[in-house]
């Protein structure tokens, strides 16, 4: 997260790629991740994440604590904390506001950077 963070665009030629590969477009890929946000139940997370098996990304949610990395074949890339603590002081019971006003946060050079040492990795860094 950043306070210049935001924004549709992926500066990044192998994030941008995967993303139109896993989800059409950034709008798809905003769209997924939020709804996913908005269904779990109670407290928990929504996830960008690198599925080492297929190298492509995906998006999931976990209750309480849990996170992608307790499966060693997923890499957390980007989370949305939907914890009440984490946006009840703002937003009070209002998760979709929360989500809405997250995306202005995201910091993406962050997550790209975290996408590059996932694949690096797995031996699938770019060339």
């Amino acid at each position: 997260m950043s306070p210049d963070g935001g924004g549709d665009i992926v500066e990044h030629a192998g994030l941008n790629a995967a993303i139109v590969s896993a989800f059409g477009t950034m709008a798809m890929l905003k769209r997924a991740l939020s709804l996913s946000a908005l269904e779990v139940f109670g407290s928990g997370w929504a996830w960008l994440a690198l599925d080492r098996r297929s190298d492509k990304l995906v998006v999931q949610s976990t209750p309480n604590q849990d996170t992608p990395a307790m499966d060693a074949s997923t890499v957390p890339l980007l989370g949305i904390d939907v914890w009440e603590h984490a946006y009840y002081l703002k937003h009070q019971s209002r998760r979709a506001d929360y989500i809405k006003d997250w995306w202005h946060v995201v910091s993406w050079p962050e997550v790209a950077r975290r996408y590059d040492a996932a694949r690096a990795a797995t031996g699938k860094a770019e060339l």
